[in-house]
């Protein structure tokens, strides 16, 4: 099984694993619905494996629930066989797994009587998670989970020249036993790098010239789009050489986005941030330490580069507002998990699989995800969920301790209540830094804020009109909460067609914090307590700090 030259690098690690008599029967999972260019075309994965990867077997079957058993290849050498009877395959998959084993079996009963069969077969069956599910509810499942171990490392299926690749969106769906047996290879088919996007891109090029200008420069396209599959690809450049629109810079953001988002089944949101660090008001300490990330981020000095951020404080703090001027700064873009638990069984996992795949596809990103403590799971599983939780907590904070990922992957952890995410996800190495985020200590802080938000609204409060009100201002103002109350100036000042300032100062009056003040303290001190370094914590509220804790 030689892999060809320029095969993908799963090929070639499943072909190694083959030739060296490591392994024989290997489970695909991952991207195994997209395209790979080949020449010049675009096959997929089981045309790929029958044509390319499997050139020198003589015989290849293939399965799947919709087709039933299928010989693709050595038709003739099967008929051979007794037991042959091609034009009544079996459709059903216990059938189909028993006729292939019967036939292995036929070969080996060959080996023994000395009139050793040359041919080397190959099976291929797709949707082995269909076939043979990790929630153990697939037709005949035991009977299929016992038959497809057996063709891994028993005799005579072990001894003959053969090899079986299953294929699956998600390992998590595939019953375990299988999945994960000992002498089964798992061989993740990852989205498309920059280079398969060229590639792929090149062959859609001749196809459909009209999608492209004359001067497309493939590479940085193909750069540009890191992290969408050949097939939404393809999709995307068919309809706009159909329309005769060119594929161009201006739209690839959007473009990307999209495709990413429809590729995702919509687990992640996705998105490219045009805000810097000036547009954060405040919080100068946190913004000088966060743009020296960045400059060593951008340079490739990744040693001192934090694995991962932990965004702390009360509600209304501007979490997500702080990752978006972060991402803008840093020129990356934000996937942002949205709810990828799933009320059946393995489907939770396979969806973070998924998470995981195209994060490793997009190169430089950052990973946000809000709520954490909600989201990332416990390591201890309560009762009610058959070990969700302590599953997709030990999916997670695999990922996050990748170190590999430094420098590409940076994860933002963002929550009111760190204190209910498991330490071990918030210690160095998957954590480093902890940032405290406060609402206003004084009077001219709050007047400072409501100044900026108001601007964004076209609300002209001239700076005159902040220090004449600064004695009315609220301390403890968060960013929801200032900007609530803009608005309310705002609509004040629309509909009594009254000045910006007196609007203002009317909507003062009587003013309440929307979070009780009780609720406010305690987020507050939480999040002065995790705080990495107590120069992120304002003077004024280093109170809350841990006892001990040096102050600077």
């Amino acid at each position: 099984m030689p892999a060809p030259q320029g095969s993908p690098a799963w090929a070639n690690e499943l072909a190694l694993a083959y030739e060296s008599g490591a392994h024989g029967q290997f489970i695909l999972y991952g991207n195994v619905h997209d395209r790979i260019a080949v020449g010049a075309r675009l096959v997929n994965l089981a045309g790929y494996l029958e044509n390319e990867l499997l050139a020198g077997f003589q015989i290849v079957l293939s399965y799947d629930m919709g087709n039933g058993l299928t010989i693709e290849r050595g038709g003739e050498l099967v008929e051979k066989w007794a037991g042959a009877d091609l034009k009544r395959t079996p459709r059903e998959p216990l059938e189909a797994v028993q006729y292939i084993s019967k036939y292995l079996r036929y070969l080996g009963n060959l080996r023994v009587l000395g009139r050793e069969s040359k041919e080397n077969v190959a099976v291929i069956l797709r949707g082995i998670d269909q076939i043979a599910p990790a929630d153990g509810n697939g037709y005949e499942h035991g009977s299929l989970t016992s038959l497809l171990r057996e063709w891994a490392s028993e005799p005579p299926f072990a001894d003959l020249p053969f090899t079986s690749i299953l294929i699956a969106d998600n390992l998590n769906d595939v019953e375990p036993q299988i999945a994960f047996d000992a002498h089964t290879a798992r061989i993740r088919v990852p989205l498309p790098d920059a280079s398969a996007l060229e590639r792929a891109l090149g062959i859609l090029q001749t196809q459909n010239a009209a999608a492209f200008a004359s001067n497309t420069n493939l590479n940085q396209l193909a750069a540009a789009l890191a992290g969408v599959t050949v097939s939404a690809l393809e999709s995307l450049i068919k309809v706009r050489a159909h329309s005769k629109q060119v594929l161009g810079p201006q739209d690839l953001t959007r473009i990307k986005k999209d495709l990413v988002e429809r590729d995702s089944g919509g687990l992640v949101e996705f998105i490219e941030s045009k805000r810097t660090l000036d547009d954060y008001h405040g919080q100068d300490a946190l913004k000088h330490w966060l743009r020296q990330d960045i400059a060593l981020w951008q340079a490739g000095d990744l040693k001192a580069l934090p694995m991962g951020y932990l965004l702390c404080g009360p509600v209304g703090t501007g979490k997500t507002f702080l990752v978006e001027c972060l991402a803008g700064e840093a020129g990356v873009p934000v996937v942002k998990l949205k709810n990828f638990r799933d009320r059946w069984v393995g489907s939770s996992e396979g969806n973070l699989e998924k998470i995981f795949r195209l994060v490793r596809a997009l190169g430089r990103c950052m990973v946000f995800i809000d709520e954490a403590d909600q989201t990332l799971g416990r390591r201890e599983s309560g009762s009610g969920d058959s070990g969700l939780s302590g599953r997709l907590y030990s999916m997670i904070a695999q990922e996050m301790a990748d170190t590999a990922n430094r420098g590409r992957v940076l994860w933002i952890l963002a929550s009111s209540r760190p204190d209910l995410i498991e330490v071990d996800l918030k210690r160095p190495g998957r954590v480093d830094v902890k940032v405290p985020l406060m609402p206003t200590a004084t009077q001219a802080e709050s007047g400072g804020l409501i100044g900026a938000l108001a601007k964004r609204y076209g609300l002209v409060i001239e700076p005159s009109e902040l220090v004449r009100l600064e004695s009315k201002m609220p301390t403890l103002l968060t960013p929801g909460a200032a900007e609530a109350l803009v608005v309310k100036a705002y609509r004040h000042s629309r509909t009594q067609n009254v000045a910006p300032g007196a609007a203002l100062e009317a909507c003062l009056v009587g003013y309440q914090n929307p979070v009780p003040a009780d609720v406010l303290e305690f987020q507050m001190r939480i999040a002065a307590r995790e705080a990495t370094d107590l120069a992120f914590v304002p003077e004024q509220f280093r109170k809350f700090a841990a006892p001990g804790a040096a102050q600077s």
